[in-house]
């Protein structure tokens, strides 16, 4: 009767006979406890878990199809996190914007030119002589071989050191591989789009993220500002933190090798640098190439030598100098470093790498903000006291 109609004394009210169900009930019904049950709940799980991996499938699948700009992008986003620092530093100290970023770019700029020239002048000026040392060093390696308890004949190591001259001696090997790969039109391409991408993060970072958050107010405004601001902090950190400890390694090793006597310290120790940047495994790799180089140009004995120089020096950084460097900057399992490092490489190869670990630890920091500034995401919450 509506909102106004008068009521029905209880007792006139006329009774209802109950209606018997549909015949379709009993199917509804059984539907609904068919996903109402542990099992359907796992399928319901189980959907949701292939919708969100079919979707970040797609973001990877075009991220590899479009690696000319996404990975200059990427790289552009950890260098401006990393060198914000002497912007808002030159900014603070009156300079205009636009003349502290080009202070810093053309700095940066500066300093990867001189490493790149450092490295091709000695490879160039001491090409003639590793080839002489590692042919000098074969020989060596062969009378060590001799007293091995297994036999390998003289064909076999001959072969070797057939192969290994023809590698050393062609053109190819030498200044024309380096001269191939730096002027193909992607690496060309790709400089020029992360230099333009780093002059506007560094110029106009802060208001490319204010305008990305405009339709966002209130707490998911918020939000977005501590995950913006945590996520350059970790990666600047990072940065910055692997830096010195790759320059005190490239250092230490380089000298090491300088007193040895391997030839091409210069190109070994900025190698030792670069592959710093990769976490667990990058170390290791610098250390067994520079052994290989000792190996064959001077000698096995220098090259044990060379091996206790890296193991001492790798120590002492790991030991000492990272968590004082470093700090709390990369809060990550090893396991978790290891999977990332994985992935990385196999989507877009060494870039991926060393951009990994760094996007994997800003990831987590994020979610350690997500819902306050020490209020994790609520999945990420510690639920129950942990002891193990």
């Amino acid at each position: 009767m509506g909102l106004f109609g008068r009521r029905t004394p209880r007792s006139a009210r006329p009774s209802v006979e109950p209606q018997p169900p549909a015949a379709d009930a009993p199917a509804e019904s059984g539907a609904s406890r068919l996903w109402s049950d542990g099992f359907g709940r796992v399928g319901t799980r189980s959907l949701q878990i292939l919708a969100v991996v079919a979707v970040i499938a797609v973001f990877g699948f075009v991220g590899t199809r479009l690696t000319l700009v996404v990975i200059p992008v990427l790289i552009a986003l950890v260098l401006a996190a990393a060198i914000y620092p002497l912007v808002s530093l030159l900014r603070r100290r009156g300079l205009p914007s636009l003349l502290a970023t080009w202070i810093a770019l053309l700095a940066l700029v500066a300093l990867l030119t001189g490493i790149v020239w450092l490295v091709v002048r000695a490879v160039v000026d001491q090409w003639d002589q590793l080839q002489a040392q590692a042919l000098d060093g074969f020989d060596s390696l062969q009378t060590y071989i001799q007293d091995l308890p297994f036999e390998i004949s003289e064909e076999q190591f001959a072969s070797v050191r057939e192969s290994a001259v023809g590698l050393l001696q062609s053109d190819t090997f030498g200044s024309g591989a380096l001269a191939g790969v730096s002027q193909t039109a992607d690496f060309v391409a790709g400089f020029f789009i992360m230099i333009v991408v780093l002059f506007f993060f560094l110029k106009d970072g802060p208001v490319m993220w204010e305008f990305l958050l405009r339709p966002f107010e209130g707490n998911q405004y918020e939000r977005g500002q501590r995950v913006g601001a945590a996520t350059i902090r970790t990666l600047g950190g990072y940065v910055r933190g692997t830096a010195i400890v790759a320059f005190v390694d490239a250092v230490g090793i380089g000298i090491g090798l300088a007193i040895v006597g391997v030839p091409l310290v210069i190109p070994l120790s900025v190698l030792v640098f670069l592959l710093a940047f990769i976490p667990l495994v990058g170390a290791t790799v610098a250390g067994i190439l520079a052994a290989l180089v000792t190996l064959v140009a001077v000698g096995p004995v220098e090259a044990l030598i060379v091996v206790a120089i890296v193991v001492v020096v790798n120590q002492l950084e790991g030991d000492f100098l990272q968590p004082i460097v470093m700090g709390r900057t990369l809060r990550l399992h090893p396991l978790v470093i290891l999977f990332a490092l994985t992935a990385g490489t196999v989507l877009v190869g060494i870039t991926g790498a060393i951009l990994a670990v760094p996007i994997a630890a800003s990831i987590w920091r994020a979610i350690q903000v997500w819902d306050g500034p020490d209020l994790p995401a609520r999945f990420a919450r510690q639920k129950r006291s942990e002891t193990v």
